[in-house]
């Protein structure tokens, strides 16, 4: 009986060491805010598009290299952030015509589901809080990009994003109508991230 027993421990820690790596895959990354940023481009009086973009993006991200559909993502983005590189049309945007960023001051994504769609390639599902409401949108990824280690001894690793948001959605309706037909500002926002993160210790 004690032998059947120490046979049955054996295969069982054997068992064990051959899962422990799989658990161990999974790793926890920090945004790196000064690495990262999130770019839009909307339409501008039918005939051209501003850009602009959001300098404060912060989060943690869980990577699983053996299933990526275990892997997280949280973000967040610091509305006041916004910088389209005109003053007077920045004020207007932050303003409660726009992302009224005294009562929203930020904009939060949550993963719900990954998916890989190729060599490097994921769609990622998740949950954006913008203005006060939350709908579901569909990021496009590239990466997450290869670890290398940076001259302070921290590992790093990238990806990109894009995805497009009708701003109505989320209850950002301003707007004026045009003598020559249509609106000043167009609904759909083209929306491209950039991310670098930081193994966490």
């Amino acid at each position: 009986m004690n032998r059947s027993i120490k046979h049955f421990a054996a295969i069982f820690a054997a068992a064990f060491l051959v899962m422990v790596p799989a658990f161990a895959i999974a790793s926890t990354w920090n945004i790196d805010p000064e690495h990262s940023s999130a770019q839009f481009k909307v339409r501008h009086l039918m005939v051209s598009h501003v850009k602009g973009g959001f300098g404060k993006v912060s989060g943690v991200v869980t990577v699983d290299d053996k299933d990526v559909a275990k892997s997280h993502v949280t973000a967040s983005i610091d509305t006041a952030s916004l910088d389209s590189g005109v003053a007077k049309r920045d004020a207007h945007l932050k303003s409660a015509d726009f992302l009224d960023v005294e009562k929203y001051p930020t904009m939060t994504f949550t993963s719900t589901k990954i998916d890989k769609k190729g060599d490097g390639k994921l769609r990622m599902t998740g949950n954006l809080t913008l203005h006060g409401m939350t709908r579901p949108v569909v990021l496009e990824v590239d990466g997450p990009s290869a670890e290398v280690k940076d001259p302070m001894g921290n590992i790093r690793r990238g990806a990109s994003a894009t995805t497009k948001i009708s701003r109505k959605e989320f209850g950002v309706v301003w707007n004026k109508a045009l003598e020559a037909g249509g609106v000043a500002v167009g609904d759909d926002v083209d929306i491209s991230i950039e991310v670098e993160m930081i193994l966490a210790k």
